[in-house]
């Protein structure tokens, strides 16, 4: 039997450049998706034309569409990452801030590290990699605790405790999903695969917006322009860039130096908000930045030592 070969470094390369940076920046694209669609309604529409072009690709590739068995596969990964998982924070970005929802989220490295039995030998021997997680979870903490600390002050976390909870059920969906696909791959290309999974977040999200009445009374005309520019980019680069990247990283690296995009994330985010938002950086934000860039460089360190 051949041995699959390696992929290019360079195509590995791109691909954590898509996560971490592309996916960066979705959190505020879905805050701004949020101002002229409903949570469900954003998902359902965003999952349904990426799986539509996705599906559309494939056909002109000549790739197979429908895997000889174990289809059910793509789809429970798509219920876990794309529904629970992304679900999880469209949903709570209606309450919390972005920089309150990549808190959370950064915290699924930790979960990757805990659920991936499989690694636990590998990942529980290497001290470069558990320390790795500590410091990036710290420099998340150092990143955003100005913010949370005003928050507490000014308005509690009492009217946010469900998106709180909801987040909570997202951080253990995106990482038990994230596994699952990993070792229990479905025979299709890495654009059928995706696009399944797209189309299952997609039906998922549209049946709960019809069952909570989103489309009555919505107007398609009604949605400002940079709602409709933040979906379009959600679907292109969010969706169909970004999400294909991640699950074709999960088949070729381990799952926990893929989930090092989490320490990434927040880190874009802030940058943005600077830009676009006017916000200002303190000097523990800064510092958070260098610790949490300290602790992706210690998990890849880790990871090709042990190659070695």
């Amino acid at each position: 039997m051949a041995v699959p070969a390696a992929p290019s470094r360079l195509k590995v390369v791109l691909a954590f450049t898509a996560i971490y940076l592309i996916w960066g920046s979705t959190y505020y694209g879905i805050k701004e998706a949020l101002t002229g669609f409903p949570p469900f309604m954003l998902g359902g529409l965003r999952f349904a034309l990426a799986s539509a072009i996705m599906f559309g690709m494939a056909r002109v590739q000549g790739l197979a569409v429908i895997p000889e068995s174990g289809l059910w596969k793509a789809l429970v990964v798509g219920f876990l990452l794309l529904f629970v998982g992304n679900g999880a924070v469209v949903w709570a970005q209606q309450t919390v801030p972005s920089s309150v929802a990549a808190i959370a989220i950064a915290v699924a490295p930790l979960s990757f590290t805990l659920i991936d039995r499989p690694q636990w030998g590998v990942n529980f021997r290497s001290p470069a990699t558990l320390v790795g997680i500590a410091a990036g979870i710290a420099g998340v903490w150092l990143l955003f605790r100005e913010r949370l600390g005003a928050q507490v002050t000014e308005a509690g976390f009492e009217a946010e405790a469900t998106a709180i909870a909801v987040l909570a059920l997202g951080i253990l969906a995106w990482p038990a999903g994230s596994v699952w696909s990993k070792y229990n791959p479905v025979r299709l290309s890495n654009t059928a695969n995706s696009a399944w999974q797209m189309l299952t977040g997609a039906a998922c999200f549209l049946a709960v917006s019809a069952a909570r009445g989103e489309w009555e009374g919505f107007s398609f005309a009604a949605v400002p322009l940079n709602a409709w520019i933040a979906e379009a980019y959600l679907v292109v680069f969010g969706s169909i860039i970004g999400f294909s990247a991640y699950v074709w990283l999960l088949s070729v690296r381990p799952a926990t130096q893929v989930s090092t995009y989490a320490y990434v994330n927040p880190v874009v985010a802030v940058l943005l908000g600077v830009s676009l938002g006017d916000e200002r950086l303190g000097a523990s934000e800064i510092i958070g930045l260098g610790v949490i860039l300290a602790g992706v460089l210690l998990i890849n360190w880790a990871r090709r030592r042990g190659q070695r």
